[in-house]
């Protein structure tokens, strides 16, 4: 603890805080430099946030069931349903269900008894036991109960479930699929299931095919499920249904302008960047000014520091740009469609839109449905020339602009070293350190040259009081 002004009456403490806050000035510049820093990083990294969601989008875009989306509807949903997949032909399919598929299924000869109290699955390192002709294990834990194995038994993927019904006082196994199995589960004699559960595999009630007529042709499937010409028919009930597959024009127009939407949200938020006005005269808040003011006025402050922050930046003003120029060449996909206006899609003539994408909903509808395929090939053509599709020439664009900040920003894993504002980072926190060290030396300087003037000073006082001493002695 350093105390001085014994000798002087001096508060040299406020003296030096007052001359080492004049010190410190260039050490608050570096540091507001340096919040200044990490706010356009993370200002970058938001922004590759957002291009990231648009890119991804980006993937379903690319798939044909976009713009080959197929609906089914049955007219009679009570006994057959279906669900499309882009390549099941458009038309009719009819369907007369006259058997449903079932499990097969097994049941305890007899009551379990005392045998359920006293099972012991120390006895049991693992139960075995097929389905359909599969073989299947399961652990017993020391302190396993019945219960506890019957449900290993159930929740894991082998395509049986068993359960003790108390009202009967008995093990009920089944498979969890339809078909008829000569023996769809099976165990070995004297086993966990026939000393304990009281199963039988002669006692297996048989599961059944499903059984209908496609189109007057008879055909089973061992599941109440069906795929036909890229179709999942689904069964219900014994009964006669007629499926109509027809484009699904909405699912493809609802696809497309989700798609438009994340676009010129992406395009708002990089256009707003560049946009922005830059406020100079709201610098980084250091700590000592955060401690006079409240919560509200630091976020104010704040909200005008980083207003601008990425303004200028040609990462983003290049990369709008690259984003604008992927929609305006034409596609040569060698069908009818060549250009994003031929589907009632254009750019805003508003120059502060930043590109933005305008949809004639109608006239995108009537494109879909006249010519999906046409309308897939302007978006997904996969070449690296002129006949690159859309969505693949705006993805390039994209990945473009992600790999340009993680350069100038870098990511979440990435070390200081690896982005350039990292650099820029890692060497004003080696200034600001070593200007930290120069403080500690000025300011231990200062304490001092102080304590030099008040020792200085007190030997003065001595002498003095020595001198008036002497003085007034003689005149006594």
């Amino acid at each position: 603890m350093r105390i001085g002004g014994l000798a002087t009456g001096m508060d040299i403490d406020e003296l030096v805080e007052k001359l080492m806050s004049a010190e410190r000035i260039p050490l608050n510049r570096m540091q507001q430099d340096k919040t200044t820093l990490t706010w356009k990083r993370d200002a970058f990294r938001d922004i590759n946030k957002s291009l990231l969601e648009l890119d991804n989008m980006m993937l379903q875009m690319r798939k044909g069931s976009t713009y080959n989306s197929k609906s089914v509807t049955s007219s009679n949903e009570t006994a057959v349903t279906g669900t499309a997949s882009s390549s099941t032909s458009n038309g009719s399919y009819k369907f007369h269900v006259t058997q449903l598929a079932t499990s097969a299924i097994n049941i305890s000869f007899e009551e379990l008894g005392d045998t359920r109290e006293k099972f012991d699955p120390t006895e049991y390192d693992e139960i075995k036991f097929s389905v359909y002709g599969e073989e299947y294990s399961v652990k017993v834990e020391d302190d396993d109960s019945l219960n506890d194995v019957l449900r290993r038994i159930s929740k894991e993927d082998n395509n049986v479930r068993a359960f003790y019904d108390e009202n009967q006082d008995k093990v009920i196994m089944e498979t969890t699929r339809g078909g008829n199995y000569e023996e769809a589960i099976s165990f070995a004699d004297h086993s966990f299931f026939t000393d304990i559960l009281k199963l039988d595999t002669t006692n297996e009630k048989s599961g059944t095919d499903a059984v209908f007529e496609y189109n007057g042709i008879e055909m089973t499937s061992t599941s109440n499920s069906y795929n036909i010409n890229g179709m999942q028919v689904n069964f219900q009930s014994e009964g006669t249904a007629i499926l109509n597959v027809q484009n699904d024009t909405q699912s493809t127009v609802d696809s497309i302008m989700s798609f438009v939407d994340k676009y010129n949200e992406v395009v708002e938020a990089l256009n707003e960047t560049q946009q922005e006005e830059r406020h100079r005269d709201f610098p980084p808040l250091t700590e000592e000014q955060k401690e006079d003011m409240s919560e509200k006025e630091i976020e104010l402050w704040e909200e005008k520091a980083k207003s601008g922050i990425l303004r200028g930046e040609s990462t983003i003003s290049n990369g709008l740009f690259d984003m604008r120029r992927s929609w305006y060449a034409g596609v040569e996909t060698g069908g009818e469609y060549t250009s994003l206006t031929q589907l009632g899609i254009t750019t805003s003539k508003k120059y502060l839109d930043g590109g933005k994408l305008e949809v004639d909903i109608e006239k995108l509808t009537k494109a879909i449905q006249e010519n999906p395929d046409d309308v897939q090939k302007l978006f997904t053509n996969s070449s690296e020339n002129a006949d690159r599709g859309l969505v693949n020439r705006l993805e390039d664009s994209v990945e473009s602009i992600m790999n340009d900040i993680k350069l100038r920003a870098g990511g979440q894993h990435n070390t200081l070293e690896t982005y350039s504002i990292g650099r820029e980072m890692k060497d004003l926190n080696k200034r600001i350190s070593d200007f930290e060290d120069r403080l500690e030396r000025t300011e231990t300087r200062y304490w001092n040259q102080f304590t030099q003037m008040e020792k200085a000073i007190q030997r003065m006082n001595m002498q003095s009081e020595y001198l008036m001493s002497q003085f007034g002695g003689g005149m006594m």
